[in-house]
């Protein structure tokens, strides 16, 4: 990428913060309901604070348990929570991508993905969420996000989740990310094996002890979320599981995750089994405005009958957040490392990206990043917004 390019990419973004300027706030689905503002739960939009993962965690409910009542229908039964409104929601991505590359060197990326997302109780201990993906980069990818939430089961901490969600979701959140750039780490896996830690339809059970410790289990298919075979799901007798523990130190969160299973699939007209294995730590440190998260995973995959199929992969990454100005800051700068190292030159991956974020509504963040491939030697350079509505 030349240095005119970088120029005219530079100029491009500030003339696209000037413009978006005049563009009039909106207030998402759960805002709308409780008449607060989106900074009551979001640091910066999509990242959460620890009220709103507290309120997630509640089932989209204030941990308060003060519940509006001009917010549900008074329907004369007891055993019946029925809101008022379906909580509705839109989240619209939009950007523009100077990268060295022979084709789409200039790429106008908006919308670059747009999802309907819904989510709230069912009843006082039961809650959903969804969202429909009407356009990931330029197709109907369906539902992703898409699960019942059960509560504070037996009065105590014990909450389990059904449906699909993402294997990762307990350790770092890739939809909660603020850099266009995504946690790699939880994507490695090679390239005859469908289990990875993004989506899944499972079980989630999780328990928080008083003490600051939180334990998570979940049980898979190890498959993605793609459509049934014969009405089947899993299209193989292996399943996969994963577990992860974290001690909260006060500004120090330190956890351990591993995820182990079995999967089966055809090469060459024949049908082999792989067994898989993933672990490592993760570590968040939290020092006034700075926040800095640490992933780290080492992956095998042994394949019976086949010994030359056999990988070892490492990968992980770091992340730096800095708020100038505290929770409201409308500044806000971000620096992500990503690696990755496999059995051969295919799946190594070795970034460092740059990301400065302003919000200008509680719902609109604009934001410019470069990241530089070290492998490759070419840098990237993305410049869009994020907002809801």
């Amino acid at each position: 990428m030349n240095k005119s390019s970088y120029v005219f990419s530079v100029i491009l973004s500030v003339t696209a913060l000037i413009f978006l300027t005049s563009v009039a706030d909106a207030i998402p689905a759960f805002a709308r309901k409780y008449k607060l503002s989106c900074s009551t739960c979001h640091s910066a939009i999509p990242k959460l604070k620890d009220f709103g993962e507290e309120f997630a965690a509640n089932g989209f409910m204030l941990p308060s348990g003060n519940e509006p009542k001009r917010q549900y229908v008074e329907t004369g039964d007891d055993d019946l929570l029925l809101q008022r409104f379906l909580p509705l929601a839109i989240r619209f991505d939009g950007f523009l991508q100077l990268a060295d590359r022979e084709k789409g060197s200039l790429d106008l990326e908006a919308p670059y993905g747009i999802k309907l997302l819904s989510g709230g109780p069912i009843s006082n201990y039961v809650s959903y969420y969804l969202y429909f993906y009407m356009d990931e980069r330029g197709e109907v990818a369906g539902l992703e996000d898409a699960f019942v939430h059960f509560n504070n089961l037996f009065n105590t901490t014990l909450d389990i989740i059904v449906g699909q969600f993402q294997v990762s979701d307990p350790l770092f959140k890739r939809e909660l990310r603020l850099t266009y750039e995504d946690y790699l780490a939880y994507k490695m896996k090679p390239s005859f094996s469908k289990a990875k830690l993004t989506y899944e339809r499972g079980v989630l059970v999780s328990y928080g002890f008083d003490f600051g410790l939180d334990v998570t289990a979940e049980v898979l298919n190890g498959n993605g979320i793609g459509e049934a075979e014969n009405r089947i799901f899993d299209f193989d007798n292996g399943k996969t599981f994963a577990f992860r523990a974290s001690q909260n130190l006060g500004w120090i969160r330190l956890g351990g995750f591993v995820y182990t299973g079995s999967e089966s699939f055809e090469e060459a007209g024949l049908r082999l089994d792989n067994t898989l294995s993933m672990y490592g730590p993760d570590l968040t440190l939290q020092a006034g405005n700075f926040e800095l998260n640490l992933q780290y995973l080492h992956r095998e995959d042994k394949v019976s009958g086949n010994s030359n199929m056999n990988t070892a992969m490492d990968g992980g990454f770091a992340e730096l957040i800095f708020f100038p100005g505290g929770n409201r800051s409308r500044w806000i700068l971000t620096a992500l490392y990503n690696q990755i190292e496999g059995p051969g030159k295919m799946y190594d991956y070795k970034t460092a990206t740059l990301s400065v974020s302003y919000l200008l509504a509680r719902n609109i963040r604009l934001m410019t990043e470069v990241t530089h491939d070290f492998l490759n030697k070419k840098p990237k350079l993305t410049t869009g917004f994020v907002t809801a509505f």
